[in-house]
């Protein structure tokens, strides 16, 4: 639930990386809370709430998946190729710093390497 709620804190920042587990988690918790909402609007026959709920993450939806393509290195318009997308999404990240910034995952690597410099 945390790395929903931090998508969510950087609503539409493109620039940075994002790791593998911000994005799936992102999509898990989006996945389940996108049924719920499908589920009561269905029952109650609202019709509405499911629409809005998808409107209202769609650009936190992109720019996260922007994030997970600069993490491997790639530009977001990767986002756009169907299936190559899919496969950077489960690629590991690159290890260090790449153009787009410094490593998620590795933190306390770039804080070497500078103490090294």
């Amino acid at each position: 639930m945390k790395y929903y709620v931090e998508v969510l804190q950087k609503y539409a920042e493109f620039k940075g990386r994002a790791r593998r587990k911000e994005y799936w988690m992102f999509i898990l918790f989006n996945t389940i809370f996108s049924y719920s909402l499908m589920f009561i609007d269905v029952y109650f026959e609202i019709l509405f709430i499911n629409t809005i709920y998808t409107f209202a993450v769609l650009i936190p939806s992109i720019a996260v998946g922007v994030r997970r393509m600069h993490d491997v290195g790639k530009s977001g318009w990767y986002l756009l190729i169907p299936i190559y997308n899919l496969v950077l999404t489960f690629t590991e990240g690159e290890y260090g710093s790449n153009e787009y910034g410094p490593d998620p995952k590795n933190t306390n690597l770039e804080i070497n390497e500078i103490g090294k410099e």
